[in-house]
């Protein structure tokens, strides 16, 4: 029997630890509080986590236990993770690579969590800790995913949930929260506006905010699709990732995963490209990433019709660029004509119904090719988000 090698947080800035046996938010240092980063005991986790072991574990991202923050026998779970890798045989042409030597381009769907998207990963993973440590309110802030995520695992451990999200939301995504049993609570405005709503909650009837790497839970279970990766190529990587990117904590996630693979002797080469890839319409990361700063300038006048990229100061934003730099990735931004040309060519040419924040990798892929950052005989993986059931005002 496997269980969690998880020995406690450090701040991923000034490295000050803080104990697993507690809810922990942000490190407390009045001169960093920046976010917490978990730490294993990667040596124990080795002795049972490898190719040949996973074989026959449950198909959900759990079969990760040794290096997730509560064993599985505490997790709060709808059975999320372990999501199909697609190979994608059409989009190379239309991306603008030769027909004869295509690159190998592969969709990680992650559509197929519960609520649709991939915020199931982090979120079922924030609800366990919370429901295992004893707290019975949750809180956040959301682009909408999110919400509905949190609304379902909440339901599902008996916890009250509290989501606040701007009014334009897409419709679908308030409906969700709702039938999960969640308090929702619109806003005229954009994420960081919501924001303000949950840290009245917060102070005001200790709601526990579960806001986006202001506590260090759901880039573990978003970390989880980094691992899929290396056991679905059989112990490989792809040469590039591009990852549609808001708040950065799937992005910081996967980077994770392939460093601490990396630790374990699991995975021996050259990590993947990270690219960041955000709308012309609110490209913080990128900007930063072609001045070469640590970090962003909050983007002004936020607009996208790809909510799950509208976040205009993403608070971890140094980690995202650090990522980027260390991988020897980028970041790229792309306009809201070529998110929704995207998404019909998805659909079309593979049958994949993606959302405006998985359609915008694609469109990522076509500049990178035109760029030559992606080679003709290039491994390629494009992240689709979430479902594009919850767009119907983009068809």
């Amino acid at each position: 029997m496997t269980r969690s090698s998880f020995l406690g947080y450090e701040c991923s800035k000034c490295g000050t630890t803080y104990s697993a046996k507690e809810l922990q938010t942000i490190c407390q240092d009045s001169n960093c509080g920046r976010p917490l980063l978990a730490k294993y005991d990667l040596v124990k986790a080795k002795a049972t986590l490898n190719l040949k072991s996973l074989k026959n574990r449950d198909a959900s991202l759990w079969r990760y236990e040794e290096v997730l923050l509560v064993d599985q026998d505490d997790a709060v779970t709808l059975g999320e993770g372990f999501t199909p890798l697609l190979k994608a045989r059409n989009l190379g042409a239309a991306a603008g690579f030769n027909s004869s030597t295509q690159p190998t381009i592969l969709v990680k769907d992650e559509s197929a969590n519960p609520t649709g998207s991939f915020k199931a990963r982090g979120l079922c993973m924030a609800i366990s800790v919370m429901h295992k440590l004893g707290r019975d309110h949750a809180a956040l802030p959301t682009a909408g995913n999110a919400g509905a995520a949190a609304a379902a695992y909440s339901a599902r451990a008996g916890i009250k949930c509290h989501v606040a999200m701007p009014s334009d939301t897409p419709t679908a995504m308030m409906d969700e929260v709702r039938a999960y049993g969640a308090d929702l609570y619109t806003v005229d405005g954009l994420i960081g506006d919501a924001a303000t709503v949950i840290r009245k909650g917060v102070v005001e009837h200790d709601w526990f905010d579960l806001s986006t790497l202001k506590e260090p839970y759901r880039l573990e279970g978003k970390k989880t699709m980094g691992y899929e990766l290396w056991e679905q190529l059989n112990g490989n990587l792809p040469q590039h990732i591009l990852y549609p990117t808001g708040g950065g904590t799937g992005l910081i996630g996967m980077w994770k995963a392939f460093q601490e693979l990396s630790e374990m002797g699991l995975f021996i080469g050259t990590l993947p490209k990270m690219y960041a890839v955000q709308s012309t319409g609110c490209a913080p990361i990128v900007d930063a990433f072609n001045a070469k700063t640590e970090r962003s300038m909050p983007w002004e006048n936020a607009a996208t019709i790809a909510p799950g990229i509208r976040i205009p100061t993403p608070f971890a934003d140094d980690l995202i660029l650090s990522a980027l730099h260390e991988s020897n990735g980028g970041a790229i931004a792309v306009t809201d004509e070529e998110i929704i040309a995207a998404m019909k060519t998805v659909s079309t040419s593979e049958g994949i119904d993606v959302c405006p924040e998985g359609a915008a990798t694609f469109a990522a892929l076509s500049h990178l090719r035109k760029d030559g950052a992606i080679s003709e005989n290039d491994s390629v993986v494009l992240f689709n988000t979430g479902t594009g059931l919850k767009h119907p005002e983009l068809r």
